[in-house]
């Protein structure tokens, strides 16, 4: 990913629904810990989710494949180093908590970069995924954000316990507008997620998003998967 792109991240997440979803998700799992502790980011972009951990009294270091990445998240006083996901510049059984947040569908050998992210955890540690869902949903939006892969429940759940982690919770994302963008991304390859929403769309996507977080559809077919796995031991 490019400056530009990342600077266009940077000036769209504050008020981007699914940015700011994402963000909620994180901050709700940051509640099951009883004290804050160390936690890595990986693929941690202009540093969101890091800023996110350094609210919650959390000490975050964040990793990103891109030198651009990375200068910028240092840019927003966080502590981040260049590194590939399958072979993370950090030592083992360092961490509390390892973030992989729209990041695996990118690696080819996910299996590698899951891998990495157990080997990193403390014992007891806590993995926190989230990928695209379904390859039903596959379209040129895909291919134009770099993405290799979309995720079943089923995939997910392997890759998480072929790296040894055991897996304490897989739910969905998106279910309710799962129609509307199935729609609209089989029909163009714009790139929605880098581009800024007309301020009513957007804000009716987040009352959406919102909205489902009340209601007991997380085990229903959605566009996101997330996922929280633990380092046994």
């Amino acid at each position: 990913m490019d400056t530009t792109e990342l600077q266009r991240i940077a000036r769209i997440e504050n008020d981007n629904w699914w940015y700011r979803e994402r963000r909620a998700v994180l901050s709700a799992e940051l509640m099951r810990f009883s004290v804050p502790g160390s936690a890595v980011d990986i693929g941690a972009a202009s540093g969101a989710s890091c800023r996110v951990l350094a609210e919650h009294g959390w000490r975050a270091t964040g990793i990103d494949l891109s030198p651009d990445a990375v200068a910028l998240a240092r840019a927003h006083g966080i502590e981040a180093y260049e590194g590939d996901a399958r072979f993370l510049p950090l030592p083992p059984s360092e961490y509390d908590l390892a973030l992989a947040l729209d990041v695996l569908e990118h690696v080819e050998d996910d299996a590698r970069a899951a891998a990495e992210i157990a080997r990193v955890l403390r014992p007891g540690g806590i993995a926190l995924l989230a990928v695209p869902c379904d390859m039903a949903l596959w379209s040129a939006h895909d291919v134009a954000l770099g993405r290799v892969r979309r995720y079943t429940r089923r995939a997910l759940v392997e890759l998480v316990e072929g790296a040894g982690l055991v897996l304490e919770a897989v739910w969905s994302r998106g279910v309710l507008l799962r129609p509307l963008l199935r729609r609209l991304r089989h029909r163009t390859a714009r790139r929605e997620d880098l581009a800024p929403l007309h301020p009513l769309a957007n804000e009716a996507l987040r009352v959406s998003a919102a909205l489902e977080r009340r209601l007991p559809v997380s085990g229903w077919p959605g566009v996101w998967l997330f996922a929280r796995a633990r380092r046994p031991g």
